[in-house]
């Protein structure tokens, strides 16, 4: 059995015999059965029957050679191998120094052979379409083609995109504020001097290795924002509008386990779960055409018509009984005269929050992708959604309250209020806030 060597035309490029040590040439033999490494021998020691440790002479073998056509009678698989690898020594179209470089063959002949055999053989060029159709059909069985943020925009320094960014330095690749920021303090006083104790010394390795582990961490955190493409957190947040509401809150929930899984297997669960919802509302249609009695989609498409019509002229009929109840109400009147300007506009109506001043109060403040919310436990998430406060914001004045009634030994409101210069409702819940969770005391 012939087989191409895997070695070049230099003999000193070849290990050399198991018998007798000198090099090989070809053709040689290689031992089926022993290795790895593998067993070679010469032809002199074979003949011989040469035997070491495991390897007998009746064993299976291979004749190692590259003395035979390929693509073309007149060239060798050496020859052509050599072609190759001047090719990409010397440059595509540099013929002649590729001739030289080979010494067996023309100018010519090695132009006319790489241009009919390798640039236009239709056998490569159908490969070169199967493995690129191959990598579309990989390509498309994924759920969701990711593109990591290789090259972030550049935003002018203290800019709104740039705060949005966590102050991210593209050309840099770095924060202006990194995690663990103030790692290095701990190494600034540290000095290796030959008069240190044993025990010394083996406190400032041990200190140096605790420094090194938090860059480890550092680099790790960059890593992961940087697969997951989140330092543009408004491209995030506008593939994450993509999904419906229901399964926006399970990709909010899961945004945790990001940095356990890779940022295509991440997109693959998120969106096999919206799949999986997307499936279940189509169900839920089908059964609720089912228990109508439609058991053709010309008929669901009739019903869907009609069920259309009956939900405006029942809204219609809400709104003038709201109307009708309300009549003696002029903010209940202006109310319902908004709700009809956003319809007849195309928008969706408000529904109207009862208060007993007159007043709608407004939505609860959405947290979803605000720096500093990780920051937060579900208490002051929630506290920071009723007084529609950021998360930043809520830390600063958490922060000074705290440090303001750690030297005083207490904190009284007017004080809260001097410090921080803000709606006095919300000063207020804030106080008490930090007062009924045992972050300050009342003085």
């Amino acid at each position: 059995m012939e087989r191409l060597a895997s070695f070049s035309s230099d003999p000193f490029d070849k290990p050399p015999c198991r018998g007798c040590s000198s090099y090989l040439t070809e053709p040689y033999v290689k031992c089926a059965e022993c290795g790895p490494p593998p067993f070679l021998l010469c032809l002199q020691c074979f003949t011989r029957g040469f035997e070491y440790k495991k390897h007998q002479s009746d064993h299976t073998y291979e004749i190692m050679t590259s003395d035979f056509p390929v693509l073309d009678p007149n060239w060798t698989a050496q020859e052509e191998m050599s072609l190759l690898e001047a090719v990409m020594d010397c440059g595509f179209g540099n013929w002649q120094d590729v001739a030289n470089q080979m010494c067996t063959k023309s100018k010519e002949e090695c132009e006319k052979h790489y241009m009919k055999h390798f640039i236009n053989n239709p056998l490569f060029a159908s490969t070169l379409l199967n493995l690129k159709q191959a990598e579309e059909a990989q390509h498309h069985e994924t759920a969701i083609p990711f593109h990591s943020a290789d090259d972030p925009p550049r935003p002018t320094f203290d800019s709104l995109l740039s705060r949005d960014m966590a102050g991210y330095m593209p050309a840099r690749a770095d924060f202006v504020e990194e995690f663990d920021n103030y790692a290095e303090w701990d190494l600034r006083d540290i000095d290796f001097v030959e008069d240190d104790s044993d025990i010394l010394h083996a406190l400032k390795i041990a200190v140096v290795d605790i420094y090194h582990s938090r860059l480890k961490e550092r680099q790790r955190r960059k890593k992961i924002i940087r697969d997951h493409g989140l330092i543009n957190l408004r491209k995030f947040q506008i593939l994450e509008r993509r999904y419906p509401k229901e399964v926006q809150e399970l990709y909010e929930t899961m945004r945790r386990f990001a940095r356990i899984l890779g940022p295509v297997e991440h997109d693959k669960f998120i969106e096999s779960h919206a799949l999986e919802f997307e499936l279940r509302r189509e169900i839920k249609r089908l059964q609720e055409y089912r228990a109508a009695g439609i058991t053709n989609f010309c008929s669901a498409r009739t019903y869907e018509h009609l069920k259309k019509s009956r939900d405006e002229e029942r809204l219609k009929r809400t709104m003038l009984s709201e109307v009708l109840q309300y009549i003696q109400d002029s903010s209940a009147c202006q109310q319902w005269l908004s709700r009809q300007a956003d319809i007849d506009s195309g928008l969706t109506p408000t529904v109207p929050v009862p208060s007993t001043t007159g007043r709608r109060s407004a939505p609860p403040l959405n947290l979803t992708g605000l720096p500093g919310t990780e920051k937060l436990n579900e208490k002051e998430k929630e506290l920071c959604q009723m007084v529609r406060l950021v998360p930043g914001a809520y830390l600063e004045y958490k922060a000074a309250l705290v440090n303001e009634c750690n030297k005083q030994g207490g904190l009284r409101l007017a004080q809260a209020r001097a410090l921080i210069k803000i709606d006095v409702n919300k000063t207020r819940k804030i106080y008490d806030f930090l007062i009924r969770e045992g972050y300050i005391t009342k003085a």
